[in-house]
């Protein structure tokens, strides 16, 4: 009895227990889709809208080009080309589906098996060759979430695929997943991995290399073919097989497929010229307008300055940087002992070691591992150094100068020998415009940009020394004074301060003219006594200068204050042009990634009247200059063609298969590529500009009469024919004009000279301003640099000259001043001034570097009363403070595409 009652509830229990479980079973089947709602209801509210990620941004590198088009800059290394459904080829849409997701045409966003095979990777630690997510579900990751793993972002991922699916077409979807998928190396999207990896087109691409762009995506660092060739080797083959196993390619397919090489041609793009202190420039200008995505928009930025020209600047300051490093002696070698590694090379300055000291020769091994010979000619200029304005006997044999073990720089030459050089502590800059236009021709920032970035040419705030004086004495001009009018040069005392002259000689009354080409202080002093330091300082504005770093003494006659080699020149400009006020800019065009026209400058002219006449002749003959040019390049295209068609197919075939074994290695240079399969190349990516036609210009202001600026001029052409540049006549040329500067004890050394075709500046000096040394004067530093620069831009030009005609018919705006009255507002007649201001110049507030306080300047001049601060007046009203001028694209600029 007790035995059945113990059966008995043993049934009992076990048929509860069964009603227990199956309820249980019947909770949790209501429960998880209940709950899995409630939780789409909870989620729902915070997702994004799908249509948002229906577009996907183009991305490619910000490139920068001269004039003749020639690639001198380029930033960003972002690639994202966004394709079509119907540009994706079959083929690498298997690849993906076999890597990824093979049943994504059949489930709806989610896969139980991808979840469960994700789940068992993270518990077993295997690493297994797909992943768990879905393509849908990447596509939710990828353009809405971050990539932090917690179960709030997947299960939002998991919703969101739903969602996505729900809203798009599986073709949409592939689409959005292949453009934004990141594949390593700077590339999003397969357009953008097939130029990186392989620089061609997605049509061109083998079954072996969609292969390896499908593997990337789990991984693109540790599958990375660059990186770790034979992880993505391995990779690629496993990829390869899941296509042959899911009926995708056939067995020949996939045979060739396993057994073509990596064949990687990364797409490196090389610039034809390198021009940092330019592309620099650009980048900075375009950041501060756009903001950072600008390097990533695809533009194309055609510049003012011709290559030509610009290596023809940089190659003048080097030479002049280096004589001057001559002049002052040898400062010994930079190390001895270190690894030659550690020392990169600066412009053309190699870094040597030392290994063999002979007496009037050594020997030395480059970092290329070459050994050299330097002969004595090569080093016997080294006399040492002891300070600027000493330097020791020369040198009689090779051990004076160097030691085994040494680190010196060695500089080629012309005739292909070496010799001895030096890192100059000295700098320089030059700034050449077109006096027509503002448009900048060349711009040397700097000895080496990799040595130091400051741009000096923008950026250098100096003392301007005696290349002021013309635009103070263009002041006097202006208020009746002539070339010939007496003025004195005899000792003169203000307060305390004892004026001197840089020979500390007196010539009594001489003429203004004479007193300008000779540079005399005392001149100069008594001329702005007469003028009006007021008036000076408001026609110095006008000029370009920064009237609040202008003093407000008599001390601004010999160039105190603060000006950039930029503000001279475009100062200087006036002259060459007549007495027309250009704004410098140095963006000619922008184009976007298909060589659309975004922008197109159109400065001021000097002779607006001029541009205007020959407008449409200019524009018929870039059209047919560039019809010309399309001809020429289509017919050597079709004879290219010719050629390759009358080949023997076997050879091409042979040469084929030996490119691809040799293309196991990154191609180095993609010209040398064959451009039907290569397609995507950067050669392929170059600016393709359609022609060039200009739009009727403006005229810019007039700040000075024309005969002011001919007679202008005209005297600073005496100062080269025989005044203190008078070396310049070395040139040939009577249609040059400029003016010397040096400041007090010669801490900056400049000239400012023009040709009616161009007005170029250069200056010289220490960051840190101290003395270049007591011989070191405007004519000696600095001159020869312009020379040498000037020899290769006037080669060919024909003899011209400042007209004293007014050939833009443009006038001086009348200045009025309006004085406020009880019966309102009066309208006086300026009697100070015949004619008015011109338009203010565009100035940045941009300033990287202040100068110290400003000195005493000119030639030896002592005991000179500091410069008072500057004291405001209602002529300032308009005047930016702290805004120097600077090279700034025009007004209108395009807008940033989103």
């Amino acid at each position: 009895m007790t035995k059945k009652n113990a059966t008995a509830r043993l049934i009992h229990f076990l048929v509860g227990l069964f009603i227990a479980c199956l309820a249980l079973a019947l909770i949790l089947a209501l429960a998880v889709p209940i709950g899995f709602y409630g939780m789409a209801m909870y989620l729902s509210p915070t997702l994004p809208s799908i249509q948002e990620i229906k577009t996907a941004n183009l991305e490619m590198p910000l490139q920068i080009y001269s004039s003749d088009d020639k690639l001198i800059g380029q930033y960003g290394n972002r690639l994202s080309l966004p394709v079509t459904f119907e540009e994706i080829p079959k083929g690498l849409t298997q690849a993906f589906l076999a890597a990824e997701d093979a049943s994504f045409f059949q489930h709806s966003g989610i896969s139980i098996k991808g979840l469960g095979r994700a789940v068992t990777e993270v518990v077993t630690d295997d690493e297994s060759q797909t992943g768990g997510s879905t393509i849908t579900m990447q596509v939710a990751k990828n353009y809405f979430l971050s990539s932090e793993r917690t179960l709030n972002r997947k299960l939002t991922e998991l919703f969101l695929a739903r969602k996505i699916e729900d809203e798009l077409s599986k073709n949409d979807i592939l689409t959005l997943y292949v453009n934004k998928i990141y594949l390593g190396e700077g590339a999003y999207g397969i357009r953008a991995a097939a130029k990186k990896y392989y620089s061609k087109s997605l049509e061109n691409l083998t079954v072996a290399e969609m292969a390896m762009l499908a593997g990337l995506p789990k991984a693109p660092s540790k599958y990375n073919p660059v990186a770790n060739p034979s992880r993505a080797l391995t990779r690629r083959n496993w990829i390869i097989g899941r296509m042959h196993e899911l009926g995708y390619i056939n067995k020949a397919q996939h045979d060739e497929a396993i057994n073509a090489p990596i064949g990687i041609n990364l797409y490196q793009e090389k610039l034809d010229v390198n021009m940092p202190y330019l592309a620099e420039m650009t980048r900075s200008a375009l950041v501060n307008r756009y903001g950072e995505q600008v390097m990533h928009g695809g533009w194309r930025v055609r510049l003012t300055v011709d290559s030509e020209a610009q290596k023809a600047a940089e190659s003048a300051i080097l030479t002049g940087l280096v004589a001057y490093e001559h002049r002052h002696g040898w400062r010994g070698a930079e190390a001895n002992g270190e690894p030659l590694e550690k020392f990169r090379r600066y412009s053309n300055m190699s870094p040597a070691k030392v290994t063999k000291v002979n007496s009037r020769s050594f020997e030395a091994t480059m970092p290329s591992g070459e050994n050299v010979t330097v002969n004595w000619s090569g080093m016997s200029w080294a006399r040492k150094y002891i300070s600027a304005d000493r330097i020791g006997y020369f040198p009689s044999n090779a051990s004076q100068i160097v030691s085994k073990n040494d680190i010196v720089r060695l500089i080629p030459t012309t005739n292909g020998n070496w010799q001895l050089g030096q890192i100059p502590e000295v700098q320089g800059s030059l700034v050449s415009l077109n006096p027509e236009t503002g448009a900048v021709r060349a711009l040397v920032g700097g000895f080496d940009f990799n040595h130091s970035k400051f741009n000096r040419a923008l950026q250098g705030w100096r003392q301007p020394g005696s290349t002021i004086k013309p635009l103070v004495y263009t002041t006097a001009l202006e208020k009746g004074y002539r070339p010939d009018s007496i003025v004195s040069d005899r000792p003169i005392q203000v307060g305390d301060w004892k004026p001197k002259n840089s020979d500390q000689r007196f010539l009594g009354d001489i003429t203004l003219r004479r007193g300008l080409y000779l540079s005399r202080n005392l001149v100069s002093i008594r001329l702005l006594q007469a003028i009006g330091i007021s008036d000076a300082r408001n026609l110095l504005d006008e000029f370009g200068l920064d009237k609040e770093k202008l003093p407000t003494t008599l001390s601004l006659a010999l160039g105190a204050g603060q000006a950039t080699p930029l503000q001279m020149a475009t100062a200087y400009a006036t002259f060459a042009n007549g007495g027309h006020r250009i704004q410098p800019y140095f963006i000619e065009q922008i184009y976007n990634y298909d060589n659309k026209l975004l922008f197109q400058a159109n400065p001021q002219q000097a002779c607006a009247l001029c541009f205007n006449e020959q407008l449409d002749a200019v524009n018929k003959k870039l059209i047919k200059d560039y019809e010309a040019k399309i001809e020429a390049e289509n017919k050597a295209a079709a004879a290219k063609d010719e050629s390759i068609s009358a080949k023997d197919k076997a050879t091409d075939k042979k040469d084929a298969e030996l490119k691809a074994e040799n293309n196991d290695k990154i191609a180095k240079d993609d010209k040398a590529l064959d451009l039907d399969i290569y397609d995507a190349s950067p050669y392929s990516d170059r600016l393709k500009a359609p022609v060039v036609q200009y739009v009727r210009a403006e005229q810019a202001p007039r700040i000075l009469k024309p005969r002011v600026a001919f007679e202008m001029a005209d005297i600073l052409r005496d100062v080269v024919q025989r005044g203190t540049a008078v070396k310049a006549r070395a040139l040939g040329r009577d249609d040059i004009g400029g003016k010397t500067g040096t400041t007090n004890e010669a801490k900056d050394a400049w000239f400012a000279g023009f040709h009616p075709t161009n007005a170029t500046v250069v200056w010289m000096g220490f960051d840190q301003p101290s003395t270049l040394g007591r011989r070191e004067y405007g004519g000696v530093a600095a001159l020869p640099v312009w020379m040498d620069f000037m020899k290769a831009q006037l080669k060919d030009t024909p003899h011209q000259w400042v007209s004293i005609n007014n050939r833009a018919k443009s006038k001086k705006q009348k200045q009025s001043i309006i004085e406020m009255m009880d019966e309102g507002a009066a309208e006086l007649e300026d009697d100070t001034a015949d004619e008015g201001k011109s338009a203010k110049p565009v100035k940045t507030t941009t300033q990287q570097r202040k100068p110290p306080a400003p000195e005493p300047v000119e030639e030896q001049i002592q005991n000179r009363p500091a410069p008072e601060k500057p004291k405001p007046s209602r002529t300032d009203d308009n005047n930016p403070q702290n805004k120097p001028l600077s090279a700034t694209p025009v007004a209108r600029m395009p807008p940033m595409p989103e």
